[in-house]
């Protein structure tokens, strides 16, 4: 009896969230993507007044009701001078429709999500933006998966992300729970450095696995579904919700 009062315990965690999101009713799961907002949020600086070497990671809900559980993340880089940023990211559609699923174009880097506002993951600027902005670009080159998209466990857009911030640790970027598909590591591996670099994770295939890091605290991963406590925040965090506490400055 016990054994099935704790797989109902686990099982209400998992959900809870998830369910809580859609009927908070911040989520449209019943959104048409030809007219959904696809406008610039206004985060990131005009290049025609910024000169500067500008690197950013965004996520936003994913669409419908895939933004019940989980985000969509991507990478946005400026080197200095540059005319436009290029946005790199790993789309389901372009897979579906026979293309590379990874594509790497001159984009408007902060475009709401099919109507869902982007957040601001990560924020470089100057020398430092300069600095990283080569070893993301290859390390974007490098991903494994430019042809495959699979939207659970992985490899998606997530998985593309992770891989560019384990790739290049100096990113020091923390990716949210709701990134599912950030733990299906590259290559079957089952041992990775954690996306911020400031520690490690098991992870089997992106359905089971544990991350130990400075920046993210303790997560485990249950069917792809992410459970966590980071005790320096401190916070929570919660599938569906994610974040839930304070957060210590980077």
């Amino acid at each position: 009896m016990n054994k099935w009062k704790s797989i109902g315990f686990a099982v209400c965690l998992l959900i809870v969230g998830p369910v809580y999101m859609a009927l908070a009713g911040d989520i449209s799961l019943a959104g048409d993507w030809r007219t959904a907002d696809r406008e610039s949020a206004g985060i990131a600086p005009d290049p025609r007044d910024h000169s500067d070497a500008v690197l950013q990671v965004y996520s936003a809900r994913a669409f419908s009701w895939r933004g019940v559980f989980a985000v969509h993340t991507w990478i946005a880089s400026k080197p200095r001078a540059a005319p436009h940023y290029t946005v790199h990211q790993v789309l389901g559609w372009r897979a579906w429709r026979g293309l590379p699923a990874l594509r790497s174009g001159a984009e408007v880097p902060d475009r709401s999500w099919f109507g869902s506002p982007p957040e601001l993951l990560l924020d470089l600027r100057g020398k430092a933006a300069a600095r990283l902005i080569p070893a993301v670009e290859a390390a974007v080159h490098r991903y494994p998966y430019p042809k495959r998209y699979r939207l659970w466990p992985g490899p998606n857009s997530n998985t593309f992300t992770a891989w560019v911030a384990r790739e290049v640790p100096q990113l020091g970027l923390e990716l949210p729970t709701t990134a599912i598909g950030k733990d299906y590591l590259a290559n079957g591996s089952l041992l990775a450095r954690a996306p911020s670099g400031t520690g490690y994770q098991i992870s089997l295939q992106g359905l089971l696995g544990v991350l130990l890091a400075w920046k993210e605290g303790l997560e485990l991963n249950l069917l792809g579904l992410n459970l966590g406590f980071d005790p320096l925040g401190p916070a929570i965090k919660l599938p569906g919700i994610g974040r839930l506490g304070f957060r210590l400055d980077n």
